[in-house]
């Protein structure tokens, strides 16, 4: 199944689930591994180890499928069978670049595309700014496989029946439809779910209303899943023979409903916390976070530097030319490695970083948007300079870092 998504990355993985690194500002985690396919569209695609545990699976499933359907075959059916799992994740991987295309079609950067266990993620990296984006860039995907099944089914009316292509046509169509059909029952992290998040946020007017809504319906589907799929299967409720009770076939769908509801669950509880944390990612701001700063020329000894700064009530360093323009900020590791009895004879220019394209930002940055900024251009410091030009002072990126872990650690993972 895919699960296809924004940013929480559609199985409630978020790109945006970003950790502190040592001497780094927040970065988007990694979600699991993968080897690199290509670049459709100058975005990367990976599949995930997990993938090959899934293609030989859907291998032995739909080569016994075939042995019933075409006996002739022998062990051939698995080599077929191999074809039709490659062939189902193409399928899913033109789910994924309708959501990519789409993002980038609204200028939303687009981190990666991952194939993996259930499916396949479209790491987005930012929101849509209105409901109706939001809705389009859910509905894009489920409205490819849709046209997908309508594409393998056209290719069945022009080959025989009973025959391989045929076979394979027939079910490419039908795990495309189940595609279409999976994600857009409207819980997240599905797509129907984000649907259902852009209607609620139009109608509210309120996005966090709407992630809310389709959280708790992600969960109530998750629930629905893990109870009602082993008993419609044991029901015969989707065109099979009954199954008994407590049969490996029984147990086997049991399994697969539990891991389905486990992912849905998993990502509704993802969405609605990292929707939490971007409600408190506001109270990041420059100016709150920036250390006050003193100006010092890049031949004063580090000792005179820290007493100015002391005397200032400052806590770092900016190096300033002949002009007073700031050229270099001193690093606070750089400070502390220095033993108190060199101090004197240690010039700050030494333990300064030179002011590149990007380490001055605004005082007025906040949230997000100070963030992306930060992680444009890494760095342990950077100047903070006022809409004048003013010197403001300092920020340090392991100031961000910590503001940031207790965003999250107020963000309440056992409600969300």
């Amino acid at each position: 199944m895919d699960n296809s998504g924004q940013r929480q990355s559609d199985n409630g993985e978020s790109d945006r689930a970003t950790e502190p690194e040592d001497g780094k500002q927040p970065r988007p985690r990694e979600v699991g591994g993968g080897f690199l396919m290509g670049r459709p569209f100058g975005v990367p695609v990976y599949v995930s180890p997990s993938w090959f545990l899934v293609a030989a699976l859907i291998t032995w499933v739909f080569g016994g499928q075939l042995d019933r359907v075409l006996p002739e075959l022998g062990a051939a059916r698995y080599l077929v069978s191999l074809f039709f799992a490659v062939a189902f994740y193409a399928s899913v991987l033109v789910h994924e670049l309708a959501h990519t295309v789409a993002a980038l079609r609204f200028k939303l950067p687009v981190r990666r595309i991952q194939l993996q266990f259930f499916g396949g993620v479209s790491e987005i990296e930012k929101e849509t700014e209105t409901p109706g984006r939001e809705f389009v860039l859910a509905f894009v995907g489920p409205l490819l496989s849709l046209v997908l099944a309508g594409v393998f089914y056209l290719g069945m009316l022009v080959v025989e029946p009973g025959t391989v292509p045929g076979v394979l046509l027939a079910g490419l169509m039908i795990s495309n439809l189940i595609v279409a059909a999976f994600n857009l029952l409207p819980g997240l992290p599905l797509d129907g779910g984000r649907m259902l998040r852009a209607i609620v946020w139009k109608v509210s007017g309120k996005p966090m209303t709407g992630t809310v809504a389709a959280a708790w319906c992600g969960r109530a589907l998750a629930v629905a899943v893990l109870v009602g799929l082993p008993l419609l299967t044991q029901a015969g409720g989707l065109g099979e023979e009954p199954k008994s009770f407590g049969s490996v076939d029984s147990l086997t769908d049991a399994l697969l409903a539990a891991i389905l509801a486990a992912i849905i669950w998993t990502g509704a509880g993802n969405s609605l916390r990292m929707a939490r944390l971007r409600e408190r990612l506001p109270d990041l701001r420059a100016r709150t976070l920036t250390r006050r700063a003193v100006p010092v020329a890049a031949d004063t000894p580090l000792s005179e530097a820290l007493r100015r700064a002391n005397e200032a009530g400052a806590r770092a360093l900016v190096v300033v030319d002949g002009q007073g323009a700031p050229t270099a900020v001193v690093r606070e590791a750089a400070i502390v490695g220095v033993p108190e009895h060199r101090r004197p004879w240690v010039a700050v220019s030494g333990l300064a970083q030179d002011l590149k394209d990007g380490m001055r930002v605004s005082a007025e940055l906040t949230g997000e948007e100070l963030l992306d900024t930060l992680r444009a251009t890494p760095a342990t410091e950077y100047l903070v300079i006022e809409e004048t030009g003013e010197i403001y002072g300092v920020l340090s990126t392991a100031d961000v870092e910590r503001a940031f872990v207790a965003a999250m650690a107020r963000t309440p993972s056992g409600r969300s």
